[in-house]
């Protein structure tokens, strides 16, 4: 009989089900997902993560985008890792390798006196000095500056936020690792990064410099992924959050070789060297949760999963609105979840071209490295204007890098990749929404804007792949396409990041946590989010 027979494979799979019982299981597989898994793996618990692409990585995706022509899907570079996932996870050995150019920017001029920023204060001094002799006797001592300030930051990220208004002595405690910038940079240190953190751009600049070239590209750390234009307020904390770890080295950046899909994949070695169970192409239907307490999840294909605990690495509203959903929030949280603000205005754009870009000024040994469009803050303001009004910019920031001269074979021999980051490109539009039409648009503006330093720019273009906010939304699940899951912005920082009732990893609902850019301390490739959270569920 049929149905007997069917009855008896569904007894069979149920079974089956209640013994395949996993002590964790981590929605996602981005960074922060895999350095949570990997590290509670390493604790012996039973890990399995969960992810809806067909290969791991998230924002440290690298992929093909033309026939013969690879990307970073997202992020070219890599700003920090925190040093607690090298150490932990022992990153090294399982054969990741970064590249650290020399000169880790170039900050693009018109007439080709261009700033090249270095890893050796002295030499960028020297470049600096071609548009001012004052602004080239201040740089080092910004740069130290910028890097007392950093160590602020640094040991706030390894703190789990406190708990508001119910700070009690074992939290304060738990805090006294911030005594340590004090002890080295004096009350006077302090003053300076509280001071520094709610500062726009120009006021910074005001105090330093008077290059407007420099003034622009230094700006342009302020603003890096973010909706925001250099006059608003804390802009000076976005600056910050880019050079920690950085040794003082301004706009210091890091190459994977491979692509930035090689910092996943090595991640990747780890968690399965540590016990963890990876499924590609998994997509997470709902969190299931009964009474108040997350017990397991339900694939898109109907299988459902129990376990102890579940952590997300989506960002809130995905997490709790879209596969918890808002019956089992309570109103409270619900209101909290909802006022996230999101906002993504960041843009990629990967052309494919036939040959080697020539910058006039730039050597070909050079040129492995980050370029940025910001002649002037005033330049970036308008640029972000036009986003406040719900339009693209005509004349965006653009930030790229020729990743094929890493990474040789991201292109056929001879041809090259130059991947854009493009800011302002709202979400949110008015009176138009995104279409191929205005993708196109777009990415006119960018190839205009970067033919006045690469002259016959468009005529060595053979294809390209434009992807908004909103195929950034479509692709990685990422609300409104902020990349940080949620603006990098003093209201939604520390204990109110993402919200105050979840800033300690840990949401309303029994066992169910998060793990992603949504936590303390924001975005970037850095997993310290993933770290911290997978500390604090070993607490328990």
């Amino acid at each position: 009989d049929y149905r007997i027979t069917r009855g008896n494979v569904r007894q069979k799979n149920l079974k089956e089900l209640v013994m395949n019982q996993f002590d964790i299981i981590v929605v996602g597989g981005g960074v922060n997902s895999l350095v949570t898994a990997s590290i509670l793996g390493q604790s012996e618990k039973k890990v399995l993560l969960l992810e809806a692409q067909n290969q791991i990585g998230g924002l440290a995706s690298t992929t093909e985008f033309a026939p013969g022509y690879k990307c970073n899907l997202v992020n070219d570079v890599v700003k920090w890792i925190d040093p607690r996932v090298l150490k932990k996870l022992d990153i090294e050995s399982h054969g990741m390798e970064l590249f650290s150019p020399d000169v880790v920017r170039i900050a693009l001029d018109t007439d080709d006196q261009h700033i090249l920023f270095h890893r050796n204060a002295d030499q960028t001094t020297a470049s600096i000095s071609t548009h001012s002799e004052k602004d080239a006797k201040a740089w080092k001592e910004f740069t130290i500056y910028i890097g007392n300030l950093t160590h602020f930051l640094e040991k706030l990220y390894e703190l789990t936020p406190p708990k508001l208004p119910d700070i009690g002595l074992k939290e304060a405690l738990s805090m006294r690792t911030m005594l340590t910038p004090v002890r080295k940079h004096g009350i006077r240190g302090l003053v300076d990064f509280l001071r520094v953190v709610p500062m726009m751009m120009p006021e910074l600049m005001n105090e330093w410099f008077e290059s407007e070239l420099l003034r622009g590209a230094i700006s342009a750390a302020g603003i890096h992924h973010i909706t925001f234009g250099p006059f608003a307020t804390a802009t000076g904390y976005n600056l910050l959050h880019q050079h920690v770890y950085s040794d003082s080295v301004f706009h210091n950046a890091h190459f994977i070789k491979g692509g930035t899909g090689n910092l996943a994949e090595t991640l990747l070695k780890s968690a399965k060297s540590n016990g963890v169970e990876i499924r590609t192409s998994s997509t997470v239907q709902s969190i299931d949760v009964a009474n108040g307490i997350c017990n397991g999840v339900t694939l898109e294909d109907g299988e459902r999963i129990t376990t102890t605990k579940v952590i997300s690495g989506l960002d809130p509203t995905h997490t709790f609105i879209k596969l918890v959903g808002p019956a089992e929030l309570n109103p409270s949280f619900f209101t909290q979840v909802r006022n996230i603000k999101y906002r993504g205005s960041v843009s990629r754009i990967h052309f494919a071209l036939n040959s080697l870009p020539e910058i006039k000024g730039v050597s070909q040994d050079q040129m492995g490295t980050v370029f940025s469009v910001s002649p002037s803050i005033k330049y970036i303001e308008r640029a972000a204007d036009a986003a406040k009004y719900g339009c693209i910019a005509d004349d965006p920031y653009v930030e790229f890098t020729i990743p094929s001269i890493i990474n040789s074979n991201f292109a056929p021999k001879g041809k090259h990749v130059l991947s854009a980051t493009v800011q302002y490109t709202p979400y949110h539009l008015r009176n138009q929404t995104w279409s191929e039409e205005l993708k196109v648009r777009l990415k006119n503006n960018v190839v205009h804007v970067l033919e006045n330093y690469i002259p016959g720019f468009s005529t060595q273009i053979k294809s390209s792949a434009v992807f908004s906010p909103m195929d950034l939304e479509d692709k990685f699940g990422l609300t409104e396409g902020n990349l940080n899951h949620g603006e990098m912005t003093l209201n939604q920082f520390f204990f109110m990041r993402p919200t105050i009732s979840s800033a300690q990893y840990k949401s309303p609902i029994e066992n169910l946590y998060l793990c992603g850019p949504s936590t303390h301390p924001g975005g970037g490739l850095h997993g310290a989010n993933g770290f911290n959270a997978a500390r604090e569920i070993l607490k328990l």
